[in-house]
């Protein structure tokens, strides 16, 4: 999976409050809903921990598809974060940005895919290689 061309930077600079609701949706039986909204909820405060090191990127191709992460999903991808052996992240291999999990095996490094049909990626001494960063929220259009 290949993060497209243009990834973004967060812009916090101001509150996007939003209406929240007091109660919580069920996703079982229906129940009436409150008569009014009497919370705020700021995405940027919510989603975005590390403003400076914080980006946005569409990605493209099914390779983590089994992670639920599809073609067109937006990234939320922190870059001050240390990515743990399984982390989600976007890694810059021989010229490319790349969305795999990372995995540590001994010395070596792996890119793995959640997709079968995608082998993983071993990476080698000689090839350039960083995880740029990893991966928070995956921001889906339903």
């Amino acid at each position: 999976m290949i993060i497209k061309d243009n990834i973004f930077k967060a812009h916090v600079d101001r509150e996007l409050e939003l209406p929240l609701s007091s109660s919580l949706i069920k996703a079982g039986f229906p129940s009436p809903a409150d008569d009014f909204v009497d919370l705020k909820l700021d995405l940027n405060r919510e989603l975005i921990k590390n403003p400076s090191a914080t980006f946005f990127a569409r990605v493209s191709g099914s390779s983590m598809i089994g992670d639920g992460v599809n073609d067109g999903d937006l990234l939320l991808i922190d870059r001050s974060i240390e990515p743990n052996c399984g982390s989600m992240a976007v890694c810059f291999l021989d010229g490319e940005f790349t969305l795999k999990r990372v995995d540590k095996r001994g010395d070596k490094i792996f890119l793995v895919p959640s997709n079968k049909d995608f082998n993983e990626i071993e990476v080698n001494q000689e090839d350039q290689f960083i995880i740029w960063g990893v991966v928070k929220y995956i921001i889906k259009k339903v």
